[in-house]
């Protein structure tokens, strides 16, 4: 099944946000859950997605009056996709004692959180990156939902390495998450004997992309795998095509798949991108259709896309973890709720937590842009 691409505009995501950026404090009448992401720059439709999505949910479960009586709120402070930001945010947010710490968006500022977190013991739920560097050494207030980005650029690879591709460049972000993601690819290029042909980097929240284009064509790989967000992987797919590439583009979920989509419009026709997430436009998972119908039903604003199926899935196993923890809620029950949801499937969707593994989904697929603005898988 295909959806047509529908464009959400920052204006709007910044003014239905608006009304949740107010301070309040834990009560027995609430759970309160503080976010720190991007809602506004060059990454901002990653933030809003991932916000929408989980919202939808946790509208559902407050119209049927909580969890315990309890209503949940996302407390949510933008960080632009910058560390330091996401650093102060992150103290004010704990300052202000919220339950948990939900949904950030990115590695550079979730590596910048987690220590924060960690130290005043503070849960912290379904960060949106996969880098390994959140995940090893195991940590007890990290939780993760998706798969991993060495998950990602494995299948990548494979698929590249069976199709006959060997010469594979690398186009990456130069900070923790691009170095995250050419690690991955690296490791396993290695496993089969190979090295990339070419590297090249770009500066976060930047689309200054010539160096890389003239580097990176100039090698002539078979294809080039793309580890930033959305606007600096369609500025180099763009580039790299009018430079006369004409090899293939394999991105990771992190890039924002329908952002990517809408950024590109037809010249995102065989554009390849990994997923972490059952895809919303194929009805054939039970969670792809209650996903899409809660959407439909929650009216203007929500959009089904694979960013807000992130935060939809996120939403519903934290909720899960919370009706488990127990009438008397505290942090510690919490992690004890999300540890003893045990492996399940959330229609379709396999999902597995423990006291030994924090890590939910090893599942990746692969999907693929059209011209149109749709996607495949």
């Amino acid at each position: 099944m295909h959806i047509n691409r529908r464009k959400f505009s920052l204006t709007a995501g910044a003014a239905m946000l608006a009304g949740f950026n107010i301070v309040r404090a834990q009560s027995d009448s609430k759970i309160v859950l503080g976010q720190s992401a991007a809602f506004t720059g060059p990454a901002a439709q990653l933030g809003i997605q991932f916000y929408q999505g989980a919202k939808v949910y946790f509208d559902q479960v407050n119209a049927q009056g909580g969890v315990g009586k309890r209503l949940i709120e996302i407390r949510n402070l933008d960080d632009g996709y910058e560390p330091d930001r996401c650093a102060e945010n992150t103290r004010k947010l704990i300052a202000d004692d919220v339950f948990a710490l939900f949904g950030y968006i990115g590695t550079p500022t979730s590596l910048a959180a987690l220590p924060l977190a960690t130290k005043e013991k503070v849960p912290f739920i379904a960060p949106f990156t996969g880098a390994m560097g959140l995940r090893e050494p195991f940590n007890k207030y990290a939780f993760h939902v998706r798969a991993s980005y060495n998950d990602e650029t494995g299948l990548i690879v494979k698929q590249l390495t069976s199709l006959g591709l060997k010469k594979i460049a690398v186009f990456y972000q130069n900070d923790a998450y691009g170095k995250a993601g050419l690690d991955g690819v690296n490791l396993a290029l290695s496993s089969l004997g190979l090295k990339t042909v070419a590297q090249a980097t770009v500066e976060r929240n930047s689309v200054d992309v010539a160096v890389a284009v003239k580097t990176l064509v100039a090698a002539g790989p078979d294809a080039v795998v793309q580890i930033s967000a959305y606007k600096s992987c369609a500025a180099f797919i763009r580039e790299a095509r009018k430079a006369g590439y004409g090899g293939t583009f394999y991105n990771v979920s992190f890039v924002g798949t329908q952002a990517l989509a809408d950024e590109l419009g037809k010249e995102g026709a065989g554009v390849v991108v990994s997923q972490v997430m059952p895809s919303p436009y194929n009805a054939a998972r039970p969670i792809a259709r209650e996903f899409v119908d809660a959407v439909k039903a929650a009216g203007k604003g929500a959009q089904a896309n694979f960013s807000s199926m992130e935060g939809y899935i996120a939403a519903r196993l934290l909720v899960d973890g919370l009706k488990r923890a127990g009438p008397k809620l505290t942090r510690e029950s919490l992690i004890a709720g999300l540890e003893g949801i045990g492996s399940q499937s959330l229609g379709g969707f396999s999902v597995s937590f423990s006291p030994n593994d924090h890590v939910a989904s090893s599942f990746v697929e692969l999907s693929m842009l059209t011209g149109d603005g749709r996607v495949r898988t």
